[in-house]
């Protein structure tokens, strides 16, 4: 922080101000590269399996950044509290952002959801962290195609 007021040539105090904490600056940066990620798979309109192709493009798209990887490596417990706990606002953003797209599959008739809306696209998103935070969690790397099967799973007709 001290470092960026000085770049913008103001006081730690007035930064401080403006952007609150460094955990809430550094959140609004992630939600911004996780909505832009979102933005750009999305494959609504193909039902269960576009959602699946959705979210595991997603997860490939966020192993790949070095940039990311680089703050998980260095910071992990930061990193994860601020993507995945209850008081994530990346987490509960991109839970939204999931249920619209689950949302507008089933009103469209190209889904069908196993379980309440809300709750599959909670699901959903902690398949993906699950295939996206592995290395943290469990020392194994991270691999998107193992999201993309399990979300295939969840999103399967019955």
């Amino acid at each position: 922080m001290r470092d960026l007021a000085g770049d913008l040539g103001v006081s730690r105090a007035t930064l401080h101000r403006w952007v609150g904490s460094r955990d809430h600056l550094l959140s609004e940066i992630l939600w911004a590269e996780t909505s832009a990620v979102l933005d750009n798979v999305s494959y609504a309109g193909r039902g269960g399996d576009g959602v699946a192709e959705a979210i595991g493009a997603f997860v490939r798209t966020v192993n790949a950044s070095s940039p990311f990887r680089a703050f998980l490596r260095r910071e992990p417990e930061r990193a994860l509290r601020l993507l995945t706990t209850k008081a994530s606002l990346v987490q509960s953003r991109t839970i939204e952002k999931v249920q619209a797209l689950l949302s507008d599959e089933v009103a469209a008739g190209r889904l069908e959801s196993p379980l309440p809306v809300a709750d599959l696209a909670y699901l959903l998103v902690r398949v993906g962290e699950s295939f996206i935070y592995t290395d943290a969690i469990t020392g194994e790397e991270p691999d998107a195609e193992k999201a993309l099967v399990a979300a295939k799973m969840l999103l399967r007709s019955r």
